[in-house]
């Protein structure tokens, strides 16, 4: 059942979300200064060097566009981000911040080569039916490197943060984050044990 309700998400859904969010294309050159105030967390480059702020570098446009207008429409919550998002400027302003982080060299992680990234990369892979785990390969591509550029609801994910990771996924699993299209990402975390965050997360965060 839950794998029926990610194929409407993905065939009848992601269209709509996809031309909702359709704006000028973002100039990565006016970006690099109108994002100055985001460095302090973000990293200059999107590179953040703090394990609870995302990295931003390589980042898909859309995603970042995306995300920024949750906040500022109360569709997501966070203390910092949330008058961050109020400061980012106008529509073009945004796109030019996103233009800027996308354009810089994709983020990257050290891999552990442990037992448990191993049993992270089974699950991304291939998931586990039997727990209605969907394979997370299927949304977020190869690597974790993502699927589609013009893509705002699939991110990049390969060599982000593992405490960044793991707090997204607890957040959806628990609701306290609920800006996913149809409730896809509750869907699949909800059905995650600690382990299967930790095993996952710990892989991507290595990619």
């Amino acid at each position: 059942m839950m794998y029926k309700k990610l194929v409407f998400v993905l065939v009848f859904v992601a269209p709509f979300v996809f031309s909702s969010h359709a704006l000028a294309a973002g100039n990565a050159k006016a970006g690099k200064d109108k994002a100055a105030a985001c460095a302090g967390c973000h990293g200059a480059d999107g590179n953040s060097m703090v394990p609870n702020f995302p990295k931003l570098a390589g980042q898909y446009e859309a995603y970042i566009v995306k995300q920024v207008d949750d906040f500022l429409k109360g569709k997501r919550s966070d203390a910092t981000m949330g008058p961050m998002a109020a400061s980012a400027g106008g529509p073009q302003d945004l796109a030019d911040i996103a233009a800027w982080f996308a354009s810089q060299k994709t983020m990257k992680g050290t891999p552990s080569g442990n037992a448990l990234a191993a049993k992270g990369k089974k699950l991304y892979l291939s998931g586990d039916p039997a727990k209605s785990i969907y394979a997370c390969v299927n949304c977020h591509g190869k690597n974790g490197k993502g699927l589609a550029k013009n893509n705002p609801f699939f991110p990049v994910v390969g060599g982000q943060h593992k405490d960044y990771l793991k707090k997204t996924l607890t957040d959806f699993k628990t609701r306290a984050r609920s800006n996913d299209p149809g409730g896809m990402m509750a869907n699949i975390a909800k059905h995650m044990s600690d382990r299967d965050i930790d095993a996952v997360t710990e892989y991507l965060s290595g990619l």
